[in-house]
């Protein structure tokens, strides 16, 4: 059964919240002036005051509200997914899947471009019926028993797709954990997710780099990841101990999810504004408050750990379904060459973007629509 779903968050939870962001005992944090140790105290506080003096959340409630929403139960979990009707006779399936510490609110700008692209310049045959919904545990979605991986909810994510909304085919697209379950969709649900479209690689080959190039990029990776390896190991081992303090704390919780969005953005200048409004910030953080899901969104870190961690098994075999790769400049880690991703996947486009990061939906709408849409067009 698929039921409607409208948002609308009880105004004594919104003031709860305020509440706290007020009481906040800014006197008792060290300013460190940067982003070096961690989220700056300038900018923490400075969104903190508009939080609470500027942010309209029921305007924001609106602009979810505007697409069709809905919930619908799958294996025992209740599923929130948006869902924008395509133009056109024949619009294509896509399942668009966000990652941590996003939301659905990453695809608020570009589901209408997606499924209506004739209001923007564009042909109303290249259209797609879109899907976007909160994974198990984030946001609007209800939450499994115990941590589950990614492998585990892309099965859950292609019975959506197949069994409740009754579509026999369908193209997968996805950014950091969005991208991981779009691989698992590929390998494992290959009879109904006819193509993928990734911007981003979690998942490494369990024999790993061959060739000089490969070794090379292998030694950097791990390299770079030394700095970004904090929360995920604290998100894979032991995510109740820290979520017992951000349950309590929306400046906590900001701060936490608000490093990542300053780390793994293409910014300059350390000018976060310039790339993400405080609104679309402060919107994707209130999709964690609001829901009380800090905890259960960080279970999918141990749930991979207990799937075998970021690599594929020993006994993996590439991934047969026709995929593409946008690589956007300032990811959060580099991509591999090209023959280490052709030994994953079945390459068929790779677009090098001349700009963004990791969020890209927020950061690149049109870049990231654009290669989606080329890619379909081969696929239809």
């Amino acid at each position: 059964m698929i039921k409607p779903f409208k948002l609308r968050v009880p105004n004594k939870t919104i003031t709860e919240i305020y509440n706290k962001i007020k009481k906040y005992p800014w006197s008792n944090i060290q300013d460190m002036n940067g982003w070096e140790y961690g989220t700056n105290f300038k900018y923490l506080k400075k969104i903190s005051r508009y939080w609470v003096t500027k942010f309209n959340w029921r305007k924001q409630e609106r602009k979810i509200n505007k697409f069709s929403n809905y919930l619908t139960k799958v294996d025992g979990i209740n599923i929130h997914f948006i869902k924008e009707k395509g133009s056109g006779s024949n619009p294509m399936p896509l399942l668009i899947l966000h990652g941590w510490p996003g939301s659905v609110v990453e695809f608020l700008n570009i589901i209408e471009k997606l499924a209506h692209p004739e209001r923007y310049g564009g042909k109303k045959e290249d259209s797609f019926d879109v899907i976007a919904p909160s994974l198990p545990g984030f946001g609007f979605s209800g939450s499994p028993k115990k941590p589950i991986g990614p492998r585990k909810m892309a099965k859950i994510m292609n019975k959506l797709m197949t069994k409740n909304l009754g579509y026999k085919k369908y193209l997968s697209q996805g950014g950091d954990w969005g991208s991981t379950i779009s691989n698992w969709l590929g390998y494992d649900h290959s009879k109904s997710c006819k193509a993928i479209h990734v911007n981003f690689l979690s998942m490494r080959l369990f024999n790993g780099a061959k060739t000089k190039q490969e070794k090379n990029w292998e030694k950097r990776f791990k390299r770079d990841q030394i700095m970004e390896e904090g929360y995920r190991t604290q998100q894979a081992t032991k995510p109740q101990s820290l979520s017992y303090g951000m349950i309590d704390s929306p400046v906590g919780t900001a701060a936490w999810i608000l490093e990542k969005f300053f780390s793994w953005s293409d910014i300059k200048n350390n000018k976060i504004d310039k790339v993400h409004s405080k609104d679309t910030l402060l919107t994707n953080i209130m999709v964690y408050l609001v829901t009380n899901t800090f905890n259960t969104a960080s279970w999918i870190y141990f749930g991979r750990r207990e799937e075998g961690g970021r690599f594929f098994p020993k006994n993996f075999k590439k991934i047969k379904v026709p995929t593409a790769v946008a690589e956007f400049p300032k990811e959060m880690s580099e991509w591999p060459p090209k023959t280490y991703i052709k030994r994953i996947f079945n390459l068929k486009r790779w677009t090098k973007m001349k700009r963004g990061g990791h969020f890209a939906a927020l950061e690149q709408p049109d870049l990231l629509v654009k290669d989606i849409r080329a890619f379909a067009k081969t696929l239809r």
